[in-house]
């Protein structure tokens, strides 16, 4: 049995976001989100991905290129269950890469079949795979080779969509069931409506009947995970009792809440200087870790770390313009003085 089989059923997961959930955010949300997991083990969400990585590059990059493509698939025990999340069209390069996952010490490879990306769909991967189920097919079947899943190695899951021009659940579901693969996550949009409707999560719980008809008794050998729209670990619980899925993928509810899949923490309860102190923590791994990345990859999380407290725009608006760790540790402790009677409630 792989340990997408063994995951006690509710379970709450970190969605791959591309410049977002690197090496240094993972850590961090390992850490801040650490608890005892309902299977006894500890840690933060039950299963963490990583952003996703082209397994054409990791397999044709220069020496130079390929450190860089390993750098997003650094990881730290505290993260495991971790799932390296790979993209490709090419057969060869997705087993070759799902092999190098196996040899990493990952414990899943999962296929990316739902980004909207232009660059990626021109490659044929992302959503444009739905477009093309018999290359799907193979791209798993490819995976699996690698990843030796049916062998004792590590299992093999898609992240995809609803459908690409429309719903094309009720055929693209069934095809991707009949393949196997230890879990699927449904994001509950197509490929057209990207991000700008609400997520239809009645079509996640549709899923899962859909799911429980094909596989029957051996239904656990294909977990059902819902992603989109999902705010809170409260709010994941609910989507569970309305759709009956497995587990619920939650991505932009991270956003300056490492704390996020904490049973009992949040950002909205931790203190200002605590939370601007994380924020430090986060820069400086992110410094350490990705010296190569561009420091503007980090503003995006400080639009969301500096809000709704007094003064929030104008440090936000100072921190934007820096560039390295250093500066930002001054703006952040100029401030944390310039406020010491007010957050300590003096």
């Amino acid at each position: 049995m792989s340990f997408w089989q063994k995951l006690p059923a509710p379970f709450f997961v970190l969605a791959p976001m591309a410049d977002v959930t690197d090496a240094p955010f993972r850590r961090m949300i390992a850490k801040y989100s650490s608890h005892t997991r309902l299977d006894g083990t500890v840690g933060g969400p039950d299963v963490t991905w990583t952003e996703f990585v082209s397994a054409d590059g990791l397999i044709r990059a220069t020496p130079e290129g390929k450190v860089k493509l390993m750098a997003d698939l650094i990881y730290t025990e505290e993260e495991r269950p971790i799932v390296a999340q790979l993209f490709s069209s090419n057969e060869e390069h997705m087993e070759q890469a799902a092999a190098l996952c196996l040899e990493l010490g990952f414990d899943g490879v999962d296929i990316n079949m739902g980004c909207p990306d232009k660059s990626i769909e021109k490659q044929g991967c992302g959503s444009a795979m739905i477009k093309n189920p018999e290359m799907a097919a193979k791209i798993i079947r490819a995976a699996k080779r690698g990843a030796k899943m049916d062998e004792g190695g590590i299992p093999v899951s898609v992240k995809t969509r609803l459908g690409y021009n429309k719903d094309q659940l009720e055929e693209w579901l069934p095809f991707l069931l009949h393949e196997t693969p230890a879990a699927i996550t449904m994001h509950a949009r197509t490929r057209k409506e990207m991000s700008k409707v609400p997520a239809r999560w009645e079509r996640v719980a549709r899923a899962v009947e859909i799911r429980d008809a094909q596989l029957g008794s051996d239904k656990l050998k294909t977990r059902i995970i819902g992603n989109g729209d999902a705010l809170s670990l409260l709010d994941a619980h609910a989507k569970i009792d309305m759709t009956s899925a497995d587990g619920v993928m939650l991505g932009r509810a991270i956003f300056g809440n490492p704390w996020l899949f904490h049973p009992e923490k949040d950002a909205i309860n931790v203190s200002l200087e605590e939370k601007l102190t994380v924020m430090l923590e986060h820069t400086k791994l992110f410094s350490e870790l990705l010296p190569f990345k561009s420091f503007a990859l980090m503003k995006k999380h400080y639009k969301a770390y500096v809000k709704d407290f007094h003064g929030a725009s104008e440090l936000r608006t100072e921190l934007m313009e820096k560039e390295t760790y250093a500066e930002i540790e001054a703006v952040v402790q100029r401030f944390l003085k310039a406020n010491h009677s007010t957050l300590n409630g003096i």
